[in-house]
Formats: C-alpha cells, sequence, structure tokens
C-alpha cells in the first residue's frame, strides 16, 4: 500500500488521518460502526488498500481476489444517511457517494457485525434509484 501524507483523512470526516482511518487500514483497531467502516473502506480504496477490503468484505459475500483500479482518482465521499450500524448493534446501513475524477458510485451498503466485527455485505439494489427519485 502506498500512503500519501495527508493531514486531513480522505474519507472527509474533518480529522487527521492517524485519528480517523490510519489505524483502521493498519490494523491497529476495528471500526466500532458501520460508517466508520464505511469510511475506512472509502478510504483503502483512495489508497489502493486492497488487504483493508477484503479483510473488512463479508466472508459470504466477498470476491476470491479484491482488485482497485489504479486508474482511479477518488476525489471525494458524502454521507446521505446511517441506519443504525452503532456500536451496539449487528446491522447497519449506509447511503453515500463517493466521487473520482469523472464521475461518481451511488451505494447504499449493507454492513454486518460477526464476532464483534463490522464487514461490508453488499450494495442494496435498487435503493439509490429510490432515494434520487
Amino acid at each position: 500500500m502506498t500512503e500519501v501524507q495527508c493531514p486531513l483523512c480522505p474519507c472527509d470526516s474533518l480529522l487527521p488521518y492517524d485519528a480517523c482511518c490510519g489505524p483502521l487500514l493498519r490494523a491497529e483497531r476495528l471500526a466500532t460502526t458501520a460508517e466508520q467502516l464505511m469510511r475506512s473502506r472509502y478510504t483503502a480504496y483512495f489508497y489502493g488498500d486492497r488487504e483493508h477490503l477484503w479483510r473488512t468484505w463479508h466472508p459470504k459475500t466477498r470476491p476470491a481476489q479484491v482488485t482497485v483500479d489504479p486508474e482511479t482518482s477518488w476525489t471525494g465521499l458524502v454521507i446521505h444517511e446511517v441506519v443504525a450500524g452503532g456500536e451496539h448493534e449487528d446491522t447497519g446501513i449506509v447511503d453515500f457517494t463517493a466521487t473520482y475524477t469523472g464521475g461518481h458510485l451511488d451505494e447504499r451498503s449493507r454492513f454486518e457485525r460477526r464476532g464483534g466485527r463490522w464487514f461490508y455485505r453488499d450494495a442494496q439494489p435498487d435503493a439509490v434509484a429510490a432515494r434520487d427519485a
């Protein structure tokens, strides 16, 4: 993984990287909420950290190999809605838009806690179209 030294975390939390997603990507601590995990996964895409993406993807839905397009330059993250996914819950949803040079990704992601760890499960089908309608 190649980390560019950035004073603020790429996830747009307005926190320093080392106080936000840095410790999660370095596996120094676990995410305590679904939103925290989602932000760390965005940051992993930002830096091209396939290992973090793989270890935070639910075992039942993750691909055999996680790929990151090195040509994609991620430029921002906006969280539209967070449903559940708190420190004492087992499921959560994070609705977001991630922008990159030349486009954007709209997704309503589902997360699940297993054994005390949050995992990205999948994208909720057709949910973004309903939000945008």
